[in-house]
């Protein structure tokens, strides 16, 4: 029977734990849930507590009463970052019944039901949202203008960046695309007509989360680079080829691109472990993603490349596994 053995102290220790990276991604999303809460007001506060909210409502009721589980996972954060991320994906005119029962699928299906956090195989926000774009396609693509600080449910919507881009290029007119902000405008978020989901609203203010993370060691730039990188290199071969593809900045820019690269393309659980697995996995959803943004049903494509991605993890996991120490290689 083997033995194991511990060298004398003083052994190396880690800060890092489950809560303090959780409450450190809570603490990036911050700038985005602020830029919310500037470029669209009341709709963005209502929609965000009812997400956050029921999110840790439904866990704490499936541990207690479903699970039989004595112990509180609610301090650990997942939960808020669940809810604060299923609100980004939504506008901020959507009713808080449908927040409800997305908010239930994020937490009831996509995660409690494969055992709570470490076992989810998919981004929880991201199965939320595609089960509301799924049963309340109109509802899901309804987007209000910003600047309507009061407004709620009447609020005033209107076509996203990626909607005239995707006619666009449906249309083969390229005058169309004279429509779309200028890329300083996409990039602070300064639309004229719909602003898409309330968390992509402003690339500023996902990257001072980006920068955040990266500081403090949350995340590696694996995921986000090769997932923008390929993007802006594979939109630019597109735009290079034909005027009608938009240019790569904009691509960069427009939807939720930024959203799912820094925040839910790098969760722990759903993300490979490598940084080698990292990277085939970034660059294959900068690669879905550009393909179904272009020639997809539906202008965005983000979400669906992640939850695909999410899908391969553990064959990548097992293609990129390093080998154990002594194997003899083959």
């Amino acid at each position: 029977m083997s033995k194991l053995i511990v060298s004398l102290s003083p052994h190396a220790h880690s800060r890092d734990s489950v809560e303090r990276n959780m409450y450190g991604v809570i603490i990036a999303l911050m700038p985005a849930l602020l830029a919310s809460f500037y470029f669209f007001g009341l709709g963005s506060l209502v929609v965000t507590t009812t997400s956050v909210g029921a999110c840790c409502l439904f866990e704490w009721a499936i541990n207690k009463y479903i699970l039989k589980k004595k112990e509180n996972t609610l301090h650990d954060g997942s939960a808020i970052i669940t809810g604060l991320l299923l609100a980004f994906n939504l506008p901020s005119n959507l009713p808080v019944w449908i927040v409800l029962i997305g908010a239930l699928f994020a937490i009831g299906v996509a995660k409690m039901t494969f055992g709570g956090l470490g076992n989810n195989i998919f981004n929880p926000a991201l199965v939320g949202r595609a089960a509301l774009l799924v049963a309340f396609p109109a509802q899901m693509t309804s987007w209000p203008k910003i600047g309507q600080w009061g407004a709620y449910l009447d609020a005033e919507t209107g076509a996203t960046p990626l909607s005239i881009i995707n006619s666009a290029i449906r249309q083969g007119d390229v005058s169309l695309l004279d429509e779309l902000p200028s890329s300083i405008e996409l990039f602070l978020g300064s639309t004229n007509g719909g602003a898409g989901a309330m968390g992509e609203i402003s690339g500023l203010a996902l990257l001072f989360g980006l920068a955040f993370m990266l500081y403090n060691r949350i995340i590696t730039w694996h995921i986000p680079a090769s997932i923008l990188g390929t993007v802006f290199v594979f939109a630019g071969l597109l735009h290079l080829s034909d005027s009608v593809y938009p240019d790569p900045i904009s691509a960069l820019f427009t939807g939720g691109l930024m959203l799912g690269a820094i925040f839910m393309a790098t969760d722990y659980v759903t993300s490979p472990m490598t940084p080698k697995g990292q990277i085939i996995y970034g660059i294959a959803i900068g690669v879905l993603t550009v393909i179904i943004r272009n020639w997809g049903a539906y202008p965005e494509g983000v979400s669906f490349a992640i939850l695909i991605m999410n899908a391969f993890t553990p064959l990548i996991n097992n293609y990129v596994k390093p080998k154990r120490f002594g194997e003899v290689a083959k």
